[in-house]
């Protein structure tokens, strides 16, 4: 027997046609009267799903703030701070991606805590410890729509891009969780295939990270083994089907990862591929795929629990050791040959020279701390690295 702790915060999950209709007295329960909905250019050129939004809305709206960018850079963040303030918004409605989800968190915390983001970042000091600093004040409430499965909807960090040196400036508050989701078909409709398949994708890495994890329990390996069944299942027929219900089903599985891996944390897969997607502006999912079976394997010996929870999501009978790895790294590999992804860093134009900075970048990242295998130097993830060239 051994000890955690699973504590599941509030959530309030709004799904089908009708689900926007509750957008209006959720604003209402939260008293807000000048809400701003925060998304990118192209959904609001788009203009069918924002109008849909702005209707569920009603005279609650204080105005639209459209500048979201891929990535979240640094100064789309701030323009978005700037335009909350002059706005004089109470509420943010985040309606997009991960992109659009996390710049609408990130600008909250910078309006709430009138500070520069690399000052309220995680940052590592001089021992190698990452700390968080306390982001006490309060904080917009967030109420998100989103348009791919994204595991940003229900998480309480908020990656920002620093454009300066391509880190990932991370900004941790609770207060920042979303206070309610909304599932409508009109959003997942909304979105570019490749972007539901890339958005998949990485919600696949995170799932399979999760559960190879040293810090899961039962109720975290019950969210995340039906999100990989889930996404095994909808994944091959992503790029091809306006399917709703495996749309919907993709949606799902985000959200599920999303809380499962709040108890798991990740590995080295996500910050390696995120340092690779920040970098060549080659999206995440696809990043993290490439990198994944080799990091399985970096990782085989120190998770073999984990191991065996992955294919027992992925197969009907239950496996250990290298025929437990060799399962997973063919389901996934079938997976990505479905989609067409490339399977080679070399593939999508990522040079061999690039590969020690991204090593030595990807070392800043919190996840690496939640590794099952201790990483001892950026020397191992460029190795990992050199292996998925």
């Amino acid at each position: 027997m051994h000890s955690f702790r699973h504590i599941v915060g509030p959530l309030r999950l709004f799904h089908g046609p009708d689900s926007l209709d509750m957008l209006g007295p959720e604003l209402q329960r939260l008293n807000s009267r000048r809400a701003v909905i925060v998304c990118g250019s192209s959904l609001a050129r788009e203009g069918a799903l924002l109008e849909l939004v702005r209707s569920s809305v009603g005279n609650r709206l204080a105005g639209v703030y459209a500048g979201v960018l891929a990535h979240s850079p640094l100064p789309a963040v701030e323009a978005a701070t700037q335009a909350l303030k002059q706005l004089q918004a109470d509420a943010v409605i985040a309606v997009g991606g991960g992109s659009s989800i996390v710049t609408a968190r990130a600008a909250s915390i910078l309006i709430a805590e009138n500070g520069d983001a690399r000052s309220l970042c995680t940052s590592r000091d001089a021992a190698g410890q990452l700390t968080s600093p306390k982001l006490l004040r309060p904080k917009l409430p967030q109420l998100l729509i989103p348009t791919t499965p994204t595991t940003a909807t229900v998480k309480a960090g908020s990656a920002v891009l620093d454009p300066v040196d391509g880190r990932r400036l991370a900004l941790f508050d609770p207060k920042t969780r979303a206070r309610s989701i909304f599932i409508h078909p009109a959003a997942i409709k909304s979105a570019p295939r490749e972007l539901v398949v890339s958005a998949s994708l990485n919600t696949l890495a995170l799932a399979m990270e999760g559960l190879m994890s040293r810090s899961g329990d039962p109720m975290s390996d019950a969210m995340l083994m039906h999100a990989v069944r889930l996404l095994a299942l909808r994944l091959p027929d992503a790029a091809r089907s306006d399917d709703l219900a495996k749309g919907s089903d993709l949606m799902l599985a985000s959200i599920l990862c999303g809380q499962g891996t709040d108890y798991t944390g990740a590995g080295i897969a996500i910050p390696l591929g995120h340092a690779i997607s920040a970098r060549f502006r080659i999206d995440n999912g696809v990043s993290n795929v490439i990198v994944l079976p080799h990091v399985l394997r970096f990782n085989a010996d120190a998770a073999g629990a984990g191991l065996a929870k992955l294919a027992l999501s992925l197969a009907p009978s239950e496996l250990a050791g290298e025929a437990a790895l060799e399962t997973v790294i063919e389901a996934l590999e079938a997976i990505c040959g479905e989609l067409g992804v490339a399977r080679r860093l070399r593939d999508v134009g990522v040079p061999r020279g690039a590969l020690a900075d991204l090593a030595a970048v990807s070392m800043q990242d919190w996840f690496v701390r939640d590794n099952p295998r201790p990483v001892r130097d950026a020397a191992e993830l460029q190795q990992v690295l050199e292996d998925a060239w």
